[in-house]
């Protein structure tokens, strides 16, 4: 099976011929060179490819795309706030090396706990990049934040954090 990445999602269509804005949190202004296929995410956990014809930069976190299939305003506009997702091989030369996004895959590693799981989600909120992460069967969201960042090991893909005492009572009781 193969793995998707979450990069965005489709916020509107733009033009008569189908093209669409997608908003992403690639971390860098890209026209998405290289990239053949995207993943749209219809139904939960159904990841339906559309060809990529063509994509220009609209700016740091938008894209102009234009799918294969996809030729009206009518067609863009049943898209619109569609998930999109990514190819692993895909995600990994797309996103900037400090976006938050990057750090999809790594490993978390407590200072008090050890290692905690695999970072499953990257959610960003206007004042806090969030962790999604399984512990023992439940879903934590960890702030990845300056008070419990301790470093980032990329090269053996870890996340080193210091989390605040009694958090992670919070997500496991």
């Amino acid at each position: 099976m193969n793995n998707y990445f979450s990069i965005g999602r489709l916020v509107a269509a733009f033009g008569l011929q189908g093209e669409l804005i997608l908003r992403h949190s690639l971390g860098k202004r890209t026209a998405l060179k290289g990239v053949e296929v995207l993943f749209l995410e219809q139904r939960k956990n159904s990841f339906i490819p559309y060809f990529l014809q063509k994509a220009s930069i609209k700016d740091h976190e938008h894209a102009f795309v234009k799918l294969e299939g996809i030729d009206s305003k009518e067609a863009a506009q049943k898209l619109v706030q569609t998930p999109v997702y990514m190819q692993e091989t895909d995600f990994k030369q797309q996103t900037a090396a400090a976006a938050p996004l990057s750090l999809l895959g790594f490993t978390v590693h407590d200072a008090a706990q050890g290692v905690l799981g695999i970072i499953e989600e990257v959610i960003e909120m206007p004042m806090q990049v969030l962790a999604k992460v399984t512990i023992q069967g439940k879903e934590a969201l960890l702030p990845l934040n300056e008070q419990s960042l301790v470093k980032i090991d990329k090269k053996n893909q870890v996340v080193h954090l210091q989390l605040p005492e009694g958090l992670l009572d919070i997500y496991l009781a």
